[in-house]
């Protein structure tokens, strides 16, 4: 009765790791990573959604203003058996293709306008950090095992 619930609630279950480069260059389009699952009981995993997430902020102090984009999302539909104690893993390549905002737009005409934009978004305190997220569905469990990993995007 105690492993059901525990099972249920995703305690000693499926374990989901993300594996992903340092370092994306923009021009490749995508990115490559691996999905390693682990588990202490047999379980098959049904369904894994991987995701890019751009989170923006600009401005100082109060008037600082923060959001987030999603870029890109892979729905990976297929049964997945991990064994007890062995590792599985899942390559993946997840395309994308980054939001320009109008400065970084204007920056991208020249090399005389980049140095105008760069010293625009210093001044806002422009930044972008992105992060891969990824939650895999597993079968018999109420809770979704996830990961998130930030990468850098040049």
């Amino acid at each position: 009765m105690f492993g059901k619930v525990k099972t249920w609630l995703g305690i000693e279950g499926v374990k989901v790791e993300l594996v992903l480069p340092e370092l994306v260059r923009e021009t490749e389009g995508a990115i490559e990573g691996i999905l390693r699952f682990q588990t202490m009981h047999t379980q098959t995993v049904t369904s894994v959604k991987v995701k890019l997430i751009e989170r923006y902020s600009r401005g100082r102090g109060d008037s600082k203003l923060i959001d987030e984009y999603q870029l890109a999302e892979i729905d990976l539909v297929q049964d997945i058996e991990v064994p007890e104690n062995e590792v599985v893993e899942l390559d993946f390549s997840l395309p994308f293709q980054l939001v320009k905002s109008e400065v970084e737009a204007f920056g991208s005409k020249n090399f005389l306008f980049k140095g105008i934009a760069k010293a625009a978004q210093l001044s806002r305190n422009a930044k972008s950090i992105y992060r891969v997220e990824a939650e895999a569905k597993v079968r018999g469990m109420a809770l979704s095992p996830f990961d998130k990993k930030e990468v850098v995007i040049k």
